[in-house]
């Protein structure tokens, strides 16, 4: 008997790692479609038969709730505190954002959640950065996922749309450290996660930056 077909949900198609996760899932057959939810209109991201858009106001996002059923979620929403303009603004993308999104389609009967954490996410930390990360890891634990995926990069490699000089400065300068802080390209996250999730064991599965690669 074939396996069921799969319908993914993307949070953050138009960054870095979610748009190789699109890409990634529209290579797969096991999904048979592709939901998109994003804040503006993706143009050709969204073009491809088996993809749906979904243009909401993540403030408002219990409002689109019934158009968030799907079997697997992937979340890599992100900013920076530089480009989110203050530390609250960037809490909110960061963490209510995406809060937000594992409560509703954990409660529309999704069954892996795979999220784009950090290294070093910890809410003990004394860094805001790292603490918010850590923050919102604990918040998705205590949904109770059926399966969880959460994936701890170091710098994030590959072609942005946007500039970012400091990331990639600091990638050109870890490229010889050790593995636990060599940058991680896009692709290689994005296949780790794909990977995961269509195993989707039990539990909580943490992918620190250096397995990445053999995640993948």
């Amino acid at each position: 008997m074939s396996a069921r077909r799969l319908t993914a949900l993307i949070a953050g198609a138009s960054g870095l790692v979610g748009g190789e996760c699109l890409r990634r899932l529209l290579d797969e057959d096991r999904y048979a479609s592709i939901v998109l939810v994003t804040r503006r209109d993706l143009g050709a991201l969204a073009k491809p038969r088996k993809v749906r858009q979904v243009i909401c106001d993540f403030d408002r996002l219990e409002a689109t709730i019934d158009a968030l059923r799907a079997d697997h979620v992937f979340c890599a929403l992100g900013t920076t505190i530089r480009k989110a303009g203050s530390q609250a603004k960037f809490r909110e993308v960061d963490f209510e954002y995406p809060n937000r999104l594992a409560t509703l389609a954990r409660r529309q009967g999704a069954t892996h959640f795979s999220l784009v954490s950090a290294l070093g996410a910890d809410r003990r930390s004394p860094f805001f950065y790292s603490r918010v990360k850590g923050e919102l890891e604990d918040a998705v634990r205590a949904m109770g996922w059926p399966s969880l995926c959460l994936v701890r990069p170091s710098v994030i490699a590959g072609d942005r749309a946007e500039a970012r000089p400091l990331e990639r400065l600091a990638g050109h300068a870890l490229r010889w450290a050790p593995r636990t802080w060599r940058p991680v390209h896009a692709r290689e996250i994005a296949r780790a996660m794909v990977a995961t999730a269509l195993r989707s064991p039990p539990g909580v599965t943490v992918i620190e930056s250096r397995d990445v690669s053999s995640a993948a």
